[in-house]
């Protein structure tokens, strides 16, 4: 079925460009494969694809002994992208298509047991002034990491605040506004309402709705690169802030982890109880200088399943609260230098995890802005009543 599915795309991409009825472009590296356009200048699709390389290596730190050893290869993303628009620019598209096993793993009876190719798959229509409407999947106006694409971060993968809590992609509505509060004020509002159980769900709706609700405030006018791109590879020449709070609420719940996690299963059918998750984050830089710090809290009514004779299923919401800090300076030479502190504390009460803090080194060489670029970094993890990791990683990314 995967292989079926790659030669069908390269198919259609064979086709679309060998057809005369538009103009087919390269452009320059970093930029995408190639450009369509319509002769009627009604259509356009740009597509490009991306590849990470990954090397880990991982040690347990056991009364201050490293042992069990561990190395590991891996494809971490392969992916191919579409997007354009049509009939009108203000009426956009993307597609987003993952091919590697970490991209479409999660097959189960709620996608149909196949294979979760489809990461986005959106509409956007600006129907009137600074006002948008998005229909389909794609993520959700969460914590700035999350949206952050894994191609554009400051350290080989997100964090562990985002790990546990981040609330990914889903099906949906969203409706996105921005204005001006004076000079160089902006205020951006995002509200989502979404089905509530993660991408590629093919079975409907299994509990309630979720809803999602964002604001951001960038006081001293917009990034002159992206607020939503780790590191200040364009070395904003003024001091650049976006503060944001995000508070989405999922309706009778049916996964561990809001929309993301397993699903929570007892002998009648799906438990289900209310999950509510806040975010508090923000963006800072200046002449190479970057800072970005995320706060995150999640609570459920009921977070401990049960059958419908008082048993415990297994299954736990997991609850609690993360914060991340993290900061990077970027040399004159594209050498960056970063930090990272991670503190993820669960209701104990409720949880099977301990408190964890992680410590992380990193250090990156930006060769084509994110485009092409080599990252490495060393984490240290502390458990509280366990055993400690040691991890080295190392990351090639390719994206045309």
């Amino acid at each position: 079925m995967k292989y079926r599915a790659i030669a069908s795309m390269l198919f259609v991409i064979s086709c679309c460009v060998h057809l005369n009825a538009q103009e087919v472009k390269a452009p320059s590296f970093g930029k995408g494969i190639i450009d369509i356009t319509g002769k009627d200048s009604t259509w356009t699709m740009n597509l490009s694809g991306r590849m990470q390389f990954l090397s880990s290596a991982t040690w347990q730190d056991e009364n201050d002994n490293l042992t069990n050893f561990n190395t590991d290869f891996l494809i971490r993303r392969a992916r191919i992208k579409l997007k354009g628009y049509v009939f009108s620019k203000k009426l956009e598209y993307k597609v987003e298509l993952g091919l590697s096993n970490r991209d479409i793993g999660g097959a189960s009876v709620y996608t149909n047991n196949a294979p979760r190719y489809i990461l986005d798959a959106v509409v956007k229509w600006n129907f009137y002034k600074n006002f948008s409407f998005w229909v389909g999947q794609t993520k959700l106006p969460g914590n700035v990491e999350r949206v952050i694409s894994s191609g554009s971060l400051q350290f080989v993968d997100r964090s562990l605040l985002n790990s546990r809590f981040t609330l990914d992609r889903d099906m949906g509505f969203q409706l996105r506004h921005h204005f001006n509060l004076g000079s160089g004020f902006t205020v951006r509002e995002k509200f989502s309402l979404a089905q509530g159980e993660g991408r590629n769900i093919t079975v409907g709706n299994q509990g309630g709705y979720k809803y999602t609700g964002r604001i951001e405030l960038l006081p001293f006018g917009l990034f002159e690169g992206s607020e939503y791109k780790g590191s200040d590879l364009t070395r904003e020449k003024t001091p650049k802030l976006m503060f944001a709070t995000t508070y989405d609420f999922n309706d009778d719940a049916v996964k561990t982890r809001s929309n993301m996690g397993s699903f929570m299963e007892t002998d009648t059918g799906l438990y289900e109880t209310d999950v509510s998750t806040l975010f508090v984050d923000m963006v800072f830089k200046y002449q190479g200088f970057s800072f970005m710090g995320e706060y995150a809290y999640r609570e459920a009514d009921n977070p401990i399943a049960e059958n419908s004779d008082g048993s415990l299923t297994g299954d736990i919401v997991e609850v609690g609260n993360g914060l991340n800090l993290q900061a990077g300076y970027l040399f004159k030479n594209n050498w960056e230098l970063s930090t990272r502190y991670t503190n993820i504390d669960p209701k104990t009460i409720v949880s099977t995890r301990d408190e964890q803090n992680q410590y992380t080194l990193g250090l990156s060489k930006y060769i084509v802005g994110h485009k092409l670029k080599v990252q490495t970094d060393v984490s240290y993890l502390a458990v509280n009543n366990n055993t400690n990791e040691l991890m080295a990683r190392l990351q090639l990314e390719v994206h045309f």
